[in-house]
């Protein structure tokens, strides 16, 4: 006989079946939901690793390694698989960490799951276009340079950092040919002109370009980002987001009273008291999708007792779930979907503003890659996954973002 999730929770489970289905991650249904950048499937999120070896704007210290690879491996666990770096990421004495301490986390990761365990792990990495990298044959090497600090064999998306357009337009044919040992090639930072020139000169060398990477938030929804996202919606180029909290202004941890420590802080202070508008709509909603769920309900699906309607919404077969091991009678697989849908309720019951800002870029059609440093930090923003504003709330969001006055400073190397 099937159990009803109507009674399921910590007080009413069997200790050690509790624990069973407790240990498992993220529900495989949103697993399974994956985009396509190019050849390449990757999750409707991923992770920045910018602060990754970065000393002066995020305070890494060599002694955050070990968390560091938890957060990595809790990704993982809960169906994140892209990981965005640079060779440019680290600083001083530590550039280029950001890239090593990923090639190391995938090899501890292997050594703890298994042969074969990063198989799915797609790593899209940036090409800094410095001054002296002026043949094609020079950004070659910079490639085989980021394959041997991430000792991996191939680069999933290698992407050109910035367009040398506005102050070395001779540079920029040298590196467009210098592209390879990538499985999909991309851009960051190109404005809206240089990315229609990059993507016919690689179109006519029979490369397609796969993605492009722009500051894209509710603070930076500028002419230049809404032409860029019209540009690659109308080519198939997949446009990835990065700083969709503002660097993290639009977590609700900060206030112009409360700043971080830093470059980041006289940013903030310049930017933060004309945010109220933006901040109270995040807030407005986190508190009122917190509410729908503490009353038992999962989006898209209504209470966590209709256990046909978590069926559908999951997509959980008997297949997904007897990979646990063993064999699945009806009544054991009711019991695992209703246990998997109560954790992800609880995940679901703790949603921030963080969680509203990132959920806002997916139903942009985009690809958030926020940076992510603490297990804190990677376990919040999960949250913002396996479910969508509703379209209403994606207008209030907007339209809440114009009513404040102060927007995000655009990156300095982005071009026209």
């Amino acid at each position: 006989m099937a159990l009803s999730a109507l009674s399921l929770g910590p007080s009413n489970l069997n200790p050690f079946s509790y624990s069973i289905f407790k240990s498992l991650k993220l529900p495989p249904f949103l697993q399974t939901q994956k985009v396509k950048i190019g050849p390449l499937s990757v999750s409707p999120m991923g992770f920045g690793t910018w602060a990754w070896g970065n000393q002066l704007l995020w305070g890494y210290q060599e002694s955050m390694d070990n968390e560091l690879q938890q957060v990595f491996n809790i990704a993982l666990e809960n169906g994140v698989n892209l990981f965005d770096t640079a060779d440019s990421y680290g600083t001083g004495s530590l550039n280029g960490q950001s890239e090593k301490l990923l090639g190391r986390f995938i090899r501890n990761f292997q050594e703890q799951k298994g042969s074969g365990s990063d198989s799915d792990i797609v790593i899209a990495t940036k090409f800094a276009a410095y001054p002296w990298r002026l043949t094609p044959g020079q950004f070659v090497n910079a490639c085989r340079a980021s394959l041997e600090r991430m000792q991996i064999e191939q680069i999933g998306i290698g992407q050109l950092h910035w367009s040398t357009a506005n102050y070395a337009p001779f540079q920029e044919l040298a590196l467009w040919d210098g592209l390879g040992l990538v499985k999909a090639v991309g851009v960051s930072n190109y404005g809206p002109k240089q990315l229609l020139k990059i993507h016919d000169y690689l179109k006519k060398c029979g490369v397609p370009l796969c993605s492009a990477q722009v500051q894209f938030s509710l603070l930076s929804m500028g002419e230049d980002q809404l032409e860029i996202k019209s540009i690659c919606d109308s080519l198939g180029i997949q446009l990835i987001a990065y700083s969709p909290l503002g660097l993290g202004m639009l977590t609700g941890k900060y206030s112009p009273s409360t700043l971080p420590t830093g470059p980041r802080g006289l940013l903030f202070k310049q930017i933060l008291p004309g945010l109220d508008p933006l901040l109270s709509s995040l807030r407005d909603i986190a508190n009122k999708r917190r509410k729908t769920m503490s009353q038992g309900a999962l989006p898209g699906v209504g209470h966590v007792g209709r256990l046909g309607g978590l069926k559908e919404l999951g997509r959980v077969s008997h297949g997904t779930l007897s990979k646990l091991g063993g064999e699945w009678d009806s009544g054991l697989l009711d019991f695992s979907l209703a246990c998997l849908a109560w954790n992800a309720l609880e995940r679901w019951k703790r949603m921030g503003m963080r969680d509203v800002a990132i959920n806002w870029c997916i139903c942009k059609d985009t690809i958030p890659i926020p940076g992510v440093k603490t297990i804190k930090q990677v376990k919040e923003n999960l949250g913002a996954l396996g479910w969508r504003l509703s379209s209403e709330e994606v207008l209030q969001l907007e339209y809440a973002a114009q009513e404040s006055p102060r927007k995000m400073i655009q990156n300095i190397f982005l071009t026209r």
